[in-house]
């Protein structure tokens, strides 16, 4: 388990970081081209990703339970963490990780306390988050680059950029239709609100 967590580390790595290798050059212009296609900017993008494997780090490092337990998504600079965890202290613990990292600019602590496993659950969020995602990229009226979703039992996580207020809500539309969703949970921003007034 641990090498396999270790290999999602630096493969993850690979999308922020310089060099020769193959596969550093890969996620580097793999990281590129969503940042050409989204709203975002080429910057933002590997900042985010910069953000995100360093605060994946730092939670396994602490904890792999804790690791295992939780979902990280960073977008410019907000960053979101959601799962399941045995105490209040881990929650805790995980919002100071998240802040210890430089160029965090907000935090969504969505970490609930649970006693019961985790992975209970873990294949139901998976299709639920498959679904959406598929239904985003199906849809003409979505530019779905600009979203992340992320499922915890049975709540899902919106972060992202809305080009207008009608496209935040066939995001939701869709999310609420889907088998299995308990709650949406809305982070996505206008575009409206991203740009400076004239």
């Amino acid at each position: 388990m641990k090498m396999v967590v270790w290999g999602c580390l630096i493969l993850l790595s690979s999308l922020s970081l310089g060099g020769c290798a193959p596969s550093i050059i890969l996620g580097g212009a793999a990281v590129t081209g969503v940042a050409v296609a989204e709203e975002r900017s080429v910057g933002t993008v590997v900042d985010d990703a910069t953000i995100k494997v360093q605060v994946m780090n730092g939670i396994f490092q602490k904890s792999e339970p804790l690791f295992t337990a939780t979902s990280t998504t960073v977008n410019d600079g907000v960053v979101l963490v959601a799962g399941q965890v045995p105490t209040p202290e881990d929650r805790i613990t995980i919002s100071r990780i998240v802040w210890g990292v430089k160029g965090v600019k907000e935090l969504h602590n969505d970490v609930t306390i649970s006693n019961s496993d985790a992975f209970d659950t873990l294949a139901a969020d998976s299709l639920i988050t498959g679904k959406l995602k598929l239904r985003l990229l199906r849809d003409p009226e979505i530019f779905n680059i600009n979203y992340s979703v992320d499922t915890v039992d049975g709540v899902v996580y919106l972060m992202g950029i809305a080009q207008n207020e009608a496209e935040r809500s066939r995001v939701e539309a869709h999310a609420k239709n889907i088998s299995g969703v308990r709650r949406i949970v809305d982070y996505v921003k206008l575009k409206s609100e991203l740009q400076p007034a004239a």
